[in-house]
């Protein structure tokens, strides 16, 4: 299955979503590549992180799109600095997950970025989802509701969010998944609750 994780607006930080569900479903067992399109690299600047480290699973990172047919998992991570790849993934992909942090404009953006999907898929549309991503960490935060509400009125929304967590900003810079981080902390059970509602239990 390819999997486009991707936003019109930066910052929605897609890069670490991508990153700590690949090694989510790699430590289920899953056959898993990461797709780094967008320009920065980050991804492939941590995966050589756990190479230097020799952190096990290591973390296979490739700059193209696969063939059709291509086995395992693959998530696909592209900058919308370059609108060409966004929409070559967009016509690859057998699904889409927005992440969105929780604001109006960012609202906007995933509207503009579902009609770029219609665009270029017609009728043959994939699975789309969207979710809150660096939520405020509030219980009763009056903006991750409103969002998850506007996410709901474009396209199939996720019960499922992510807090913005420090776990997260230490998973890039050390290398790790939150699941490998703090096991048993709440990123890693948001996140483990994000990778159910995606991929289901493996």
């Amino acid at each position: 299955m390819l999997t486009l994780f991707a936003n019109l607006k930066g910052g929605t930080g897609k890069s670490t979503v991508v990153f700590n569900l690949a090694i989510r479903q790699m430590l289920q067992g899953r056959l898993v590549t990461v797709c780094d399109l967008d320009p920065q690299r980050t991804l492939g600047d941590v995966a050589k992180i756990r190479q230097e480290d020799g952190t096990e699973p290591p973390l296979k990172v490739v700059r193209e799109l696969p063939e059709k047919g291509a086995r395992g998992d693959w998530l696909i991570d592209v900058g919308t600095s370059d609108m060409g790849a966004v929409r070559a993934a967009i016509r690859a992909c057998g699904q889409v997950v927005i992440p969105v942090t929780p604001s109006q404009a960012d609202v906007w953006a995933t509207q503009r970025f579902l009609a770029i999907i219609r665009e270029e898929r017609g009728r043959n549309l994939p699975k789309i989802r969207a979710f809150v991503n660096r939520a405020d960490p509030h219980p009763r935060s009056r903006e991750n509701a409103e969002t998850l509400a506007a996410l709901g009125a474009l396209t199939t929304a996720l019960r499922s969010k992510l807090v913005q967590r420090l776990a997260f900003r230490r998973s890039f810079s050390e290398g790790l998944a939150v699941q490998e981080l703090e096991p048993g902390g709440k990123a890693a059970a948001e996140l483990e609750s994000l990778a159910q509602e995606i991929y289901g239990g493996g």
